[in-house]
């Protein structure tokens, strides 16, 4: 029997993190210190983070307790539930079982909140004032809002230029919660005045935004910087999700998954539910776990395993990831928290080595799985949810073999309606992929000594 619907209790959610780099059969390449050309040191990184984040993404630990603090506030959400899509199941007219772990649930409709209240609970303990950070979509800019809130923390977010505009709704959010939302290229920091100066109507990406925001909080003592994505910790965070999802899973009555899907753009809600499943996936192959990408930002698909710096004003540490080159300047899909040049390096590390697989659509037919979701099961999925999406139907139908497809509902698409009215007035356009652009970009690739 399978049910269609799991809810844990609050004695469920996890007591500790889950850091897969301590199953990996492999050495994960460290960080590199871009000025010194040596691996990163822990003083690296004291200028911009607290250092109980810096140990733990440093940390080989199999198991990092999460603070009771931390914990009173994941209770609001957490456990989140598991669902079964019998309704889409019936639509598809498949044989096989589709599950979503739902995160919109949080208090700010994503996944990302798991983290952001991590962060800002270490940020608070060690005496810091104020965040900052930046956002794409907006989904971890409202969920830093949020966590800053909770902790009596300052917080200012510079935002995407394009998403600034496309998803006004994300900074009302934010400002309720009391943050300072900035569109990033901005006039505020001297690394933005250079990228207006380069291109006065640029529109901005991640990178631009998380150059910004690390300059700013390296010259300030009283600040500090925040990552939604990408780096070790901030995945680690996420691992809740995967860990109650192996739970529920098997409260449901499945042996295994087949599929295990999740969007990708820095990695830290597919890094979050896919990594509990890692270890199982070494020991058996029939487990497949698939990341899922934008045909107009495929770092996992067409990029280049490399180290890159994570940001475009070349700030940050080099990490060895799969990248487009850090001044690739992506087409403005809807999707703009999958507008990222480069993935987590420990994403990165495992699908090098084959251990995890990529995919990428373009953003009209993952339109197209968004709305039959609706349709069918009720939810309205982020366009950055609605990848995974669209990749679970494709492996759900693409034979008549039965099997078990699960994917994580990062985040609700209820401040997204705007994509959605472009989507059926048919202004929406898939872009093609930017071969040109990313060649282009990859030749900034800086020069570094791969550390064995």
């Amino acid at each position: 029997m399978h049910d269609t619907k799991v809810n844990l209790s609050e004695k469920d959610i996890p007591q500790s993190w889950y850091n897969v780099a301590a199953d990996l059969p492999f050495e994960l390449p460290p960080p590199i210190n871009p000025g010194t050309g040596k691996p990163l040191a822990k003083d690296d990184l004291r200028a911009i983070f607290p250092l109980a984040l810096i140990e733990q993404e440093m940390s080989g630990k199999r198991w990092i307790e999460i603070p009771n603090e931390v914990r009173d506030i994941l209770k609001i959400w957490r456990p989140t539930p598991l669902k079964r899509a019998l309704r889409l199941e019936k639509a598809l007219k498949t044989r096989s079982r589709i599950y979503y772990k739902d995160e919109s649930v949080s208090p700010t409709g994503s996944h990302k909140t798991n983290t952001a209240i991590a962060q800002a609970y270490y940020n608070k303990k060690e005496g810091i004032k104020r965040i900052t950070t930046e956002t794409g979509a907006g989904q971890w800019g409202c969920a830093l809002s949020y966590a800053c809130n909770v902790f009596n923390l300052g917080c200012r977010v510079y935002m995407v230029k394009v998403s600034f505009h496309q998803k006004p709704l994300r900074k009302s959010l934010m400002h309720i919660w009391g943050s300072e939302v900035i569109a990033s290229p901005s006039e505020f920091t001297e690394s933005g005045r250079q990228m207006l100066k380069q291109d006065p109507h640029c529109q901005g990406s991640l990178g631009m935004a998380i150059s910004e925001a690390v300059e700013e909080a390296a010259k300030n003592k009283e600040a500090n910087y925040a990552l939604g994505s990408v780096l070790n910790h901030v995945l680690l965070h996420q691992t809740v999700i995967g860990l109650e999802t192996k739970k529920q899973l098997k409260i449901m009555g499945e042996k295994r998954p087949d599929y295990l899907i999740a969007c990708v753009g820095g990695g830290s809600n597919f890094g979050g539910f896919a990594f509990p499943f890692v270890k199982d996936r070494i020991k058996d192959s029939r487990i497949k776990i698939v990341a899922v990408e934008p045909s107009a930002c495929p770092s996992l698909t067409k990029g280049v395993y490399a180290y890159d710096h994570g940001d475009t004003a070349s700030l940050t540490p080099l990490l060895k990831m799969f990248t487009l080159g850090h001044t690739f300047m992506p087409p403005g899909i809807h999707a703009g928290g999958l507008r990222y040049h480069g993935c987590s390096p420990i994403v990165s590390a495992l699908a090098a080595k084959g251990l995890i697989e990529s995919k990428s659509y373009h953003q009209l037919e993952v339109f197209k799985a968004a709305v039959l979701f609706a349709k069918t099961e009720g939810m309205v999925p982020a366009p950055e949810t609605a990848h995974a999406i669209k990749c679970a139907i494709d492996m759900a139908t693409k034979d008549k073999k039965e099997k078990c497809v699960v994917f994580n509902f990062s985040g609700h698409g209820f401040l997204d309606l705007s994509a959605y009215d472009r989507f059926y007035s048919g202004e929406l356009k898939n872009y093609a992929y930017p071969a040109h652009q990313i060649k282009k970009a990859l030749k900034s690739l800086p020069k570094v000594f791969s550390p064995k």
